[in-house]
């Protein structure tokens, strides 16, 4: 009889008992009634109360030290990078007076004339590119066609025909491919001062 209700409470599963967060099941393993732990939240935290003023402090402090650091970045924006390549010597502005031309006004004749040469040659270097590139386009013609009737003839003389010719294209290169040692060479330990000039926003 014991045995006959333990078996149909084995088969007995009640789920969704919240009463206290714990949830009871049963099952076939020697402990037959379980049970998980508590399901109950932690309590909150209670906040401690912080004074208004010392909030508006902290608060002013992060506001000055952001616009401090956007003022930092505006100056380093104002002042760009040298280029030492570029910067024009002094004495270069104190003689601006000397070194100006005073050329003479171009007459109207020689302005017309010089546009009329640069539209001659410019029309001249034209009709040359179109000759190069017309015998250019024969010259391949007639190769392709002479290649194309010497294939049908022999195709071995076909591949012999398409390869490099080396009288053509000569190559030559003698001397030594890598430097030999210098036997009981010193080798001198040299200095190393690093010059490169360092900017503000870098």
């Amino acid at each position: 009889m014991i045995s006959g209700i333990l078996s149909s409470l084995s088969r007995l599963s009640i789920g969704n008992v919240q009463g206290t967060g714990r949830t009871f099941t049963t099952n076939t393993l020697p402990l037959y009634f379980n049970a998980t732990q508590i399901l109950c939240g932690e309590p909150l935290k209670k906040k401690k109360r912080i004074d208004p003023a010392i909030l508006k402090r902290r608060f002013e402090r992060k506001t000055r030290k952001l616009q401090k650091e956007i003022r930092r970045l505006e100056r380093v924006k104002k002042t760009p990078k040298p280029i030492l390549e570029l910067q024009v010597p002094r004495e270069i502005f104190t003689e601006k007076k000397l070194r100006i031309r005073n050329l003479p006004k171009i007459k109207e004749e020689v302005t017309a004339e010089r546009k009329e040469i640069k539209d001659k040659w410019a029309h001249y270097k034209l009709l040359e590119y179109r000759k190069d590139m017309d015998t250019i386009q024969s010259i391949l013609y007639s190769q392709e066609k002479a290649l194309n009737a010497l294939r049908e003839e022999s195709e071995e003389l076909y591949q012999e025909a398409i390869q490099l010719d080396p009288v053509c294209l000569p190559y030559k290169i003698s001397g030594a491919t890598v430097t030999p040692a210098i036997v009981d060479y010193d080798i001198p330990d040299g200095d190393y001062t690093d010059i490169t000039k360092k900017y503000e926003g870098e």
